[in-house]
């Protein structure tokens, strides 16, 4: 396969809400910002390549019935580190969708936490391994899957 995703745009309400969300809590870079009315964005990433791109384009907070994105998965190196995003994201006061890490699936190895941003849309910070104790929210279904 020669395709990979090179961005993940994100419709939001409000960009500056979501910007002090991306930036500052999650620890994304601002590469680029519109500030023109109507037309307001800001592009993300790891300083030099292009990761996220918040649109304020959108009149509504996110909705899981509506055909779309599901959610967007980041990944870390470390169980440690999905740790850390979880206390940063407790004292933000970030709505979770399960009670702290969980592996992906029953005796999976990956796991990571499940959460929304400022508009509902879920998220995952996960690591490819350490969350061999962790439980799993599910006996058949991915935890990534149903939150």
């Amino acid at each position: 396969m020669t395709l990979r995703t090179g961005h993940v745009g994100l419709n939001v309400t409000d960009l500056g809400r979501s910007l002090a969300f991306y930036r500052d809590l999650l620890g994304f870079a601002l590469l680029a910002e519109g500030k023109e009315e109507g037309r307001r964005f800001a592009l993300l990433g790891d300083g030099e390549r292009l990761t996220l791109a918040l649109w304020e384009q959108a009149g509504q907070p996110f909705d899981g019935g509506r055909s779309g994105l599901h959610h967007l998965a980041l990944e870390v190196d470390s169980i440690e580190r999905v740790r850390e995003y979880e206390e940063a994201l407790r004292a933000y006061g970030a709505e979770f969708a399960y009670d702290g890490v969980v592996a992906h699936r029953e005796g999976a190895a990956s796991g990571g936490i499940f959460f929304h941003d400022p508009d509902g849309i879920r998220l995952e910070i996960c690591a490819p391994t350490g969350a061999e104790d962790a439980p799993a929210p599910g006996e058949s279904a991915p935890a990534c899957g149903f939150f």
